[in-house]
């Protein structure tokens, strides 16, 4: 498949306002999709939800237009988590669903992330049907005038999500006594989040929950846990929650303060699951970002760890294809394919709190399930045009490190697909190897950048 121009990671994603976060943009990204998944003139349906940025009205009523023109009935769902589109774009019979967010990316920026009808996020083969007829000559082939598309409102969306939510929660099993902290990143799930949880049972302590279309992810939610762990220890709480500006991952905090990573959740869900036969052919599916140590966790419990490229979408298709129902990458996305189709941070939290609830121990011995190796990401922010990873000295400093780190540590880097990064992660067993390999590689990418 040739290199794509506007879909990357996990949909079109860029700086509001700019190319391809545009009005116009957008108008025909819901064109062609509409065209693409309205094949006759049976009426054919969208639902579209979106996160709390400013921008995200824009957008949502540019998508609208675009979607209506070639003949499709649009459902507007509001503000609701990514997780919410994908459950309601199966449950209301919708041909495609779309999400409007950036995810844990900062006010400024925002993206657009399409759904099947299966509820799953589409497959490259999809995007890439969509982005050839956006970026083609041909116009796409609008609907007759007595076809074209309305649009309503669906005012019981955020409702339908937090019923669905909760059965991630064991039936007959309550909160109470619970001291909660939820940092919602003043993001998508501002709402359902504290509802969940205080209809569950538990005393909620929220944060990040009056969203101003400017703060969303603004010194709080999964990228920014500090916010939660201060809040945390400074109300004697049990466990923090924090969630990102979508809703699709999550970091927990303990009651010390101290955080918990993707990894470690989906390792502590991976074990319990396998003790209650729950966990489909032993196997949790995780990125080429989780710690070694994780797989050497789950190899001692006669588990299996299968790997996939960074991105929960890649995660989702190895789940699909090997029909495993466990799966997630250490930022935090943890996707259960028993309750959901994509990462959901509300629903992996409730599972951490059941096992809290379940077991009668504190968040801080659950939510350290294995001692990680030493791992460490830098981040390094390449020039519009160019290309570091083919710069010979990079090449050189790769393979110089290949070398030193032989069979005791691996060398992760690669180009963001969402934004101008190269991203250095390097791990092993000896944390002074790993400070040092990774200075050298990235100072080589940064003289390239």
């Amino acid at each position: 498949m040739s290199e794509r121009k506007l879909f990357g990671t996990d949909g079109v994603r860029g700086l509001a306002n700019t190319y391809p976060m545009t009005a116009d943009m957008a108008l025909k990204l819901a064109a062609a999709a509409g065209r693409h998944f309205r094949l006759d003139q049976k009426e054919h349906r969208v639902v579209i939800g979106k996160d709390t940025r400013r921008s995200s009205y824009m957008l949502e009523y540019a998508m609208t237009a675009g979607f209506a023109s070639t003949g499709m009935s649009v459902l507007l769902l509001g503000p609701v988590p990514t997780p919410a589109v994908g459950i309601l774009t199966k449950s209301m019979r919708a041909d495609v669903g779309v999400m409007i967010s950036a995810s844990h990316n900062p006010h400024h920026d925002n993206g657009i992330k399409f759904f099947g009808p299966d509820g799953f996020k589409l497959s490259d083969a999809a995007e890439a049907e969509i982005e050839a007829a956006v970026l083609g000559d041909a116009p796409v082939d609008l609907a007759r005038p007595e076809n074209i598309g309305n649009a309503k409102r669906i005012d019981d969306a955020l409702g339908r999500y937090i019923e669905v939510a909760k059965t991630a929660f064991p039936r007959r099993r309550l909160l109470e006594g619970l001291k909660v902290v939820v940092d919602c990143a003043n993001g998508a799930a501002y709402k359902a989040a504290p509802i969940v949880l205080w209809e569950l049972g538990a005393e909620v302590i929220p944060v990040g929950t009056s969203p101003d279309g400017f703060n969303i992810n603004a010194g709080c939610g999964s990228t920014h846990p500090e916010t939660a762990a201060q809040t945390v220890v400074a109300h004697q709480a049990d466990v923090g929650l924090t969630l990102d500006g979508d809703a699709d991952r999550i970091i927990v905090i303990d009651e010390t303060g101290r955080v918990a990573d993707g990894d470690q959740i989906m390792g502590l869900i991976a074990g319990l699951w396998a003790t209650e036969d729950r966990l489909a052919r032993g196997t949790l599916v995780a990125t080429v970002m989780s710690n070694m140590g994780l797989e050497r966790h789950l190899a001692d419990q006669g588990l299996t760890m299968v790997r996939t490229g960074v991105g929960d979408r890649y995660v989702v298709e190895a789940m699909r294809k090997g029909g495993f129902n466990l799966g997630g990458e250490q930022s935090g996305h943890i996707v259960m394919s028993d309750y959901v189709t994509t990462g959901d941070g509300l629903m992996a939290g409730l599972q951490f709190l059941a096992a809290m609830v379940e077991s009668g121990r504190p968040a801080s011995e659950l939510a350290r399930v294995f001692a990680p190796f030493p791992q460490l990401l830098e981040n390094v922010r390449f020039a519009p045009g160019r290309d570091p990873l083919g710069d010979s000295r990079v090449r050189a400093a790769i393979d110089g490190a290949n070398r030193t780190l032989g069979n005791a540590g691996r060398l992760l880097i690669r180009k963001s697909g969402t934004e101008p990064l190269i991203r250095v992660m390097v791990e092993a067993e000896d944390d002074t190897l790993v400070k040092t390999v990774v200075g050298e590689v990235a100072a080589a990418v940064r003289a390239a950048a």
